[in-house]
């Protein structure tokens, strides 16, 4: 039968659809040879069919779309059972398994497709080990037990080696399978013991694994970052004996960088959740939002998960195997200081970008080499440094910031690796046996296809070790589908499938992919963009596995056996090499305090020389791979250096062993798939399963199967099943295979659909759904005539039935109407009735309302109109009394007006009278009686103002001498002015002083790397800076003392200064104010140096103790010789001098102070003389005047008169002349008491006694008015004198 003709109405199939991939649908009309369309209705969510019909076009080349199964085979356990062998018949069967009955596993052949529940499930309990155990695979539902089951009755019954295969894209849940695995051959292959010690520590590298090895990311909180196989031993009596573990491609870079939402690996955030306990304490940790490494996939935590309860877990299990406290305390070292290695600050130069560096005060950079036991100075020199060896000359540049940034990066990621190595190796040192080993099992967990939107050099390995695995599978595969058919003995042709040999020999062969590449990274100035170009010119035309991007020079495509791949070549070069500087390798191998460091990274063959090869990176940075290898003399007789094998070479070497292990073992394979991207629990994705399926290789198998024979039955399941397609003369009893061909040769006219085997019937695909679809209709025909005759009875039945009760219903139903007629009538009359009573009452209501509505509206018109007259009343009194109160305001009006005019009138009568008045006494004014009247008195006054004139004279005199001692202190201040000079000098001693501080810091670094000192010899130097800083501690207490002493001194002169100002006028308290203002000014000034001066000294006491306590943080002892001796006597002996000057200065500085006092004051007194000076002339100006003016007859007695006061003020300046001597004489005395004594205020006091005087004299002088003055006054004067 044609598959033309299986495409009638009402067949069910599959048809594209860009949401779910494939959608089911069902056809509405037979399909005829030459049509180019199809009517079919689509199936909607549950399963129901549509009512509208849509018509499909089928494609250029006439393919009819894909059948589905009968119903009977929907929900299989093995997918290569179905008929209809294809991907929508397979992704539709796992959606049935997986949705509706919860089933996570499905056989496909002999691959077991496991499904990630994202839901934990109760089927890993020892019950179910138990329920397996000893089971052969089919015979319970698909499950990892049954898989492990085989693998182990295989081993034991053959006596050979196993192996079990899981991938899968991450968060598929290849960990978990693996583990369970490993757990059910720990039960089962356990001994006479529930647990012994050895399943116990195989069963405990499981956390330690995931703790150094795992880490969240977007697809999976708990995804392995690595590839493992681990081989499980077993004895003659299939008791586990030990185990062995190999690691492949550890994701290095997820040390210093994960994506958003990603963590690192788990063991750093379980370290850091223990950063509170007391034994951590030395570590220096702190949360794991604070650690740069940490934090940069903002994701400290996860849901769910406790990351201190799985620390304790992975200390436990290192117990366990073995690994001792001390080497974990040296372990979580290591850890720490990689957390503090990321944040060392390194900053770029402010002289530009080509240079960097780290603050000697670093925290973390002290911290991360205490931990490693390593030198501080050395890790910060080399951190921003490289060293350029060209033939026997040694340079070293600096790096650049990125540069050194990559360089600590690159050293964080190689000591990780390292310790993932040295673990790895502790934990097969615990599980290695030294029994005798029969056979073994493996189980291979190991990343699956990968492709994301950046792929580069780990994404290229991971798929290339999936594209070994996948020909290997597929070779697997087509052996077990041949000895099928070879052992039931059926003819066969040769089965083709798809052959990625073409992609492996692209990537491996010799001039491919990873050859070119390493030929690149063994060039010293090899990059990225030149290996392109050669795999351009050498693969783009040859190869059509191999392509390029047109929109890019930085990419290139491989054609996978999943997917079309493209790669961007950023990094391939550097990632190959993984390289680090090697002056950071040799600080690390010089570490003596912590025997892990140095185990690290120095090689273990002793025999073994350590070979280099050199080469710079793109950035320029000097780069050295170390590798181990045995020197052998070349022909030449010198030594052959041997480079490093590069990352792929070594990963090459690993899969190709791995491929040896797993082709010498039985493979069975577990293939893990992920059913969604939001872990959804029991949510599946078709778009997402039908990828994986396609990358994982289950689609493969399927189209394996597919090509040969995949449905069989046995004889007596098909007779079973198909006997009412049997006629009764083809019935041949026991003989099931007689009758099976008898049936099948008339059912099937090709006979190349099938095939009878010894015990089973191999069909052709889509033949047992043939089979089901006339079975089908075989039955449909039958349960037609069963049907007609069964409804026929049915409805002669059912009318006899329903006549019998018709004539029933009659006869009730008249009756019950008689009754209604009756009853109707009665109704009618009361209604009558009760209408007549009611009309009545309602009429007798509504005139009652009417009547009390009338009497209430008349009651309030009424009350209205009373009060609108009420209101006409009161407003009528209220205007009255208005009237009465204007009228009494108008006429007081006018009362007060007439009032003011009549007071105008007398005040102008008034003035016009008392200037009349005013006239008349200025006219008497004017007379001569009146002057004799005002010239009463005169003679006293004239004496009174010579006996002043006499006093203004003696001040005069002081004044001269205070005038004098200005002037020498005027000297004395320009020579205190010199002192800046001074203090200059001082400041340039101290920039000496300081420079010479950087040198002998200079020489020190020198001398503490010229060895170790005897211990007695350090602990007496130390002794002797005790006591020296212990005396500087003393002195720096009297320097303070004084500083305060000559504060308080100065505050006592400010309070003095003040008591005098209250004693001056407003005038000179104001200036005397100001020049104090400026005084405390320069003190201030002075304060502040004396401040700088002692900040640079605690600054040189600092930089002492910095030399006594750095020997404590270094591992190799300063050697303090004489050449350092006489460093610190010369720093001692300039401290020393520091300080004389630094007293020299606060004298002149006090000095200073008492010489302003002094120049204050007599300037003070200098102005006061100035202006008895000035009072005098005008005096003399007025009485010239009022003489000149008053006196015509006595002319030459006032020119007597005026010679007697100038003979009086010659007088007068010489008395001056003599205060001013005295006065000088008295300002020496004073320095010299004021230098000794603290009396300065009682001394300004006494000689400001003067300043008072003279402003009394002068005060005196100013009341004389001497306008007053007449002749008969002057006249009296003369005579007296």
């Amino acid at each position: 039968m044609s598959n033309v003709e299986l495409y009638t109405q009402r067949t069910r199939i599959w048809l594209p659809d860009k949401e779910n991939i494939w959608k089911g649908a069902k056809l509405v009309k037979d399909f005829k040879e030459g049509d180019k369309q199809i009517s079919v209705v689509f199936e909607n969510a549950d399963g129901e069919d549509n009512t509208d019909v849509d018509v499909v076009k089928l494609d250029k080349q006439g393919n009819l779309p894909f059948l589905r199964n009968p119903e009977i085979l929907v929900g299989e356990n093995d997918l290569t059972s179905l008929s209809y062998l294809h991907e929508p018949a397979v992704l539709h069967n796992l959606q049935i398994r997986f949705v509706e009955k919860n089933a996570i596993y499905t056989y496909c052949g002999i691959v077991l497709v496991a499904i990630n529940p994202y839901f934990s499930m109760d089927i890993y309990s020892d019950d179910f080990i138990q329920l397996y155990s000893g089971r052969n695979l089919g015979e319970m539902d698909p499950h990892i037990f049954a898989i492990a089951e085989e693998a182990f009755n295989q081993m034991t019954r053959d006596e050979k080696n196993q192996s079990i295969i899981v991938t899968g894209e991450s968060g598929a849940g290849k960990t978990v399978s693996a583990k369970f695995t490993m757990r059910y051959f720990a039960s089962v292959g356990g001994t006479s013991k529930t647990e012994s010690t050895v399943e116990q520590k195989v069963l405990a590298s499981n956390p330690i694994m995931e703790a150094i090895g795992n880490a969240k990311t977007i697809r999976n909180d708990n995804s392995s970052r690595f590839g493992k196989y681990i081989e499980l031993s077993f004895s003659k009596n299939s008791n586990i004996i030990g185990a062995n573990m190999r690691t492949y491609l550890l994701e290095k870079s997820r040390v210093v960088s994960q994506a958003d939402n990603e963590r690192n690996y788990h063991i750093f955030y379980q370290l850091c959740s223990c950063a509170d306990m007391p034994q951590f304490h030395p570590l220096r940790l702190m949360s794991a939002d604070k650690f740069e490494y940490t934090k940069i996939g903002n994701c400290m935590t996860i849901e769910n998960v406790d990351d201190r309860k799985n620390f304790f877990e992975t200390v436990h299990a290192l117990t366990l195997l073995g690994v001792s406290s001390q080497y974990q305390s040296l372990m979580f070292r290591v850890l720490s200081a990689i957390l503090h290695m990321g944040n060392i600050g390194i900053l770029s130069s402010q002289k530009g970008n080509d240079t960097c560096y780290i603050k000697d005060d670093d925290v973390h950079l002290l911290v991360m080499c205490e931990l490693l036991g390593i030198e501080s100075t050395q890790m910060l020199q080399w951190f921003c440094h490289k060293k350029i060896t060209a033939m026997a000359e040694v340079v070293v540049t600096p790096l650049k910031l990125e540069q050194a940034l990559q360089a600590r990066n690159a050293l964080a990621k190689h000591m990780y690796s390292k310790l993932f190595e040295w673990i790895v190796d502790k934990v097969n040192g615990a599980l290695t046996t030294s029994a005798k080993v029969n056979s073994f099992i493996g189980v291979l967990d190991i990343y699956g296809f990968e492709t994301f939107q950046v792929n580069s050099f780990e994404q290229f390995c991971i798929n290339y070790a999936n594209e070994k695995l996948q020909q290997q599978f597929c070779q697997h595969v087509f052996k077990l589908e041949q000895e099928e058919y070879v052992k039931e003995e059926i003819e066969w042709k040769f089965i083709d499938f798809k052959d990625n040999q073409p992609c492996i020999a692209l990537i491996e062969n010799k001039l491919g992919i990873l050859d070119l590449l390493n030929d690149e990274c063994r060039m010293p100035r090899g990059s990225n963009d030149s290996w392109a170009q050669k795999l351009y010119d050498r693969h783009l035309k040859s190869s059509e596995h191999f392509e390029k991007s047109k929109l890019s020079n930085t990419s290139f495509f491989i054609v996978h056996f999943a997917d079309k791949v493209r790669y961007e070549i950023e990094g391939f070069v550097e990632k190959n090499r993984d390289t680090v500087n090697e002056e950071q390798l040799a600080i690390l191998k010089a570490s003596q305090k912590y025997a892990l460091v140095s185990e690290l990274f120095i090689d273990k063959s002793g025999g073994d020389v350590t070979e280099v090869s050199v080469g710079n990176d793109r950035s320029g940075s000097r780069r050295i791979t170390v590798t181990s290898s045995t020197t052998r003399p070349s022909s030449g007789g010198r030594r052959k250096r041997e480079t490093k094998k590069t990352v792929a070479s070594q990963f090459q070497e690993s899969l190709s062993h791995l491929m040896k292990t797993l082709n010498s073992t039985t493979p069975h394979y577990v293939r893990c798939i992920k059913p969604n991207d939001y872990k959804m629990p029991f949510t599946f994705e078709p778009m997402r399963a039908s990828q994986q399926l396609r990358a994982c290789g289950v689609l493969e198998t399927i189209r394996i199967s597919a090509a040969g024979y995949p449905s069989r039955w046995s004889y007596p399941e098909f007779i079973g099943r198909y006997r009412v397609l049997m006629l009764s003369k083809e019935i041949k009893k026991k003989k099931h295979q007689d009758t099976c061909e008898v049936v099948l040769s008339r059912l099937i006219s090709d006979h190349t659909k099938y095939q009878a085997g010894k015990s089973k019937i191999f069909f052709r695909a889509g033949q047992v759904a043939y089979l089901e679809k006339l079975r089908a209709d075989k039955l449909r025909s039958c349960a037609l005539m069963i049907q007609k005759n069964l409804r026929c009875w049915l409805m002669k039945k059912r009318y006899i039935r329903m006549k019998r009760a018709a004539c029933t219903i009659q006869r009730f139903v008249r009756c019950v109407q008689a009754r209604k007629l009756v009853q109707s009538m009665r109704r009618h009359r009361a209604a009558l009735t009760i209408q007549t009573k009611w009309r009545s009452y309602r009429q007798m209501v509504i005139y009652k309302r009417t009547l009390a509505s009338i009497i209430t509206i008349q009651s309030y018109t009424r009350g209205m109109f009373g009060r609108k007259l009420h209101l006409q009343l009161l407003r009528k009194q209220k205007a009255i009394v208005i009237q009465k109160h204007v009228r009494g305001w108008i006429g007081r009006k006018y009362y007060r007006k007439q009032i003011r005019s009549i007071v105008t009138i007398q005040c102008c009568i008034r003035r016009y009278q008392a200037k009349k008045q005013f006239k008349r006494l200025k006219i008497e004014a004017r007379s001569v009686d009146h002057f004799k009247k005002l010239n009463i008195g005169m003679e006293n006054k004239i004496m009174e103002l010579q006996r002043k004139l006499d006093a203004s004279a003696g001040e005069n005199n002081a004044l001269a001498v205070k005038a004098a001692e200005t002037a020498e202190l005027k000297m004395k201040l320009r020579q205190l002015s010199k002192d800046d000079d001074v203090i200059t000098q001082l400041r340039h001693r101290i920039t000496e002083l300081e420079a010479a501080l950087k040198g002998t810091e200079q020489k020190i670094d020198v001398l503490e790397e010229e060895g170790k000192i005897k211990k007695d010899e350090r602990e007496q130097e130390n002794k002797d800076k005790d006591q020296k800083l212990e005396t500087l501690a003393v002195e720096i207490t009297v320097l303070k003392e004084q500083n305060e002493s000559q504060i308080k001194q100065s505050k006592e002169n400010q309070i003095a200064l003040k008591d005098e100002l209250e004693e001056l006028g407003r005038g000179e308290r104001e200036k005397l104010e100001r020049e104090m203002q400026q005084l405390q000014k320069e003190n201030n000034e002075q304060n502040q140096q004396l401040g700088i001066m002692e900040q640079r000294y605690e600054n040189l006491k600092d930089e002492l103790q910095i030399v006594r306590t750095s020997n404590q943080f270094q591992i190799q002892q300063p050697n303090f010789n004489g050449g350092d001796s006489e460093e610190a006597d010369e720093l001692r002996r300039r401290i020393n001098e520091l300080e004389e000057e630094k007293e020299d200065l606060e004298s002149n500085i006090q000095h200073k102070l008492v010489a302003d006092d002094v120049t204050t004051q007599l300037d003070e007194m200098t102005r006061e003389n100035e202006r008895l000076r000035t009072n005098m002339k005008n005096l003399r100006l007025a009485i010239s005047e009022q003489a000149t003016q008053s006196l015509d007859s006595d002319g030459k007695a006032f020119k007597e008169l005026y010679s007697q006061m100038e003979a009086m003020q010659l007088e007068l300046e010489k008395r001056r002349d003599e205060v001013i001597k005295y006065k000088s004489t008295a300002a020496e005395a004073v320095a010299i008491q004021m230098s000794e004594k603290k009396h300065k205020v009682h001394k300004t006091s006494a000689a400001t006694m003067t300043d008072a005087e003279l402003l009394g004299s002068r005060n005196r002088m100013e009341d004389i008015n001497v306008e007053k003055l007449d002749k008969n006054d002057l006249k009296t004067v003369l005579a007296k004198v």
